[in-house]
């Protein structure tokens, strides 16, 4: 929405094609968001950003991360693996809304199963190139001390 507001090309694509993509050398650079920045330089952000720097690793594409200092955390150190991460409803996976011919949503259940659900990853500070800010780009093992 925000590239069509301001005039700048773009292409949507499924979720999973961005791998193939850096691999084949048609990403400058990866740039997401997170809700959460630690001091460590982990970033917790939704489900899939890890899945996002791992072929940007592997491709050599530099991996940003734009994150307003209302982010930042300078309290918490923990490993990423001490961080709880949310589980959203196992529904989520099992049910899609769509329109029928006359006009009205409806919702489809695809099937009862066994699910997990998590609404966010940790992207390791050693994946992410730079943590882009109001004050500029920190990087990831900086972090600490740009923090105070």
């Amino acid at each position: 929405y925000e590239l069509n507001e301001e005039d700048i090309p773009n292409t949507i694509i499924a979720d999973n094609t961005g791998g193939i993509l850096m691999q084949r050398g048609e990403v400058d650079m990866c740039i997401v968001g997170t809700d959460r920045t630690l001091s460590t330089g982990d970033v917790a952000n939704k489900i899939g950003t890890y899945l996002k720097a791992l072929p940007a690793k592997a491709n050599k594409v530099p991996f940003y991360v734009a994150a307003p200092k209302s982010t930042f955390d300078k309290n918490f150190s923990m490993t990423n693996k001490s961080f709880e991460i949310e589980k959203r409803d196992a529904s989520e996976l099992f049910t899609m809304k769509g329109i029928n011919k006359d006009g009205e949503i409806l919702t489809v259940n695809l099937g009862h199963f066994e699910g997990y659900n998590p609404a966010f990853d940790i992207t390791p500070p050693e994946f992410i190139t730079g943590i882009i800010c109001e004050e500029g780009i920190i990087k990831p093992e900086n972090l600490k001390e740009f923090l105070g």
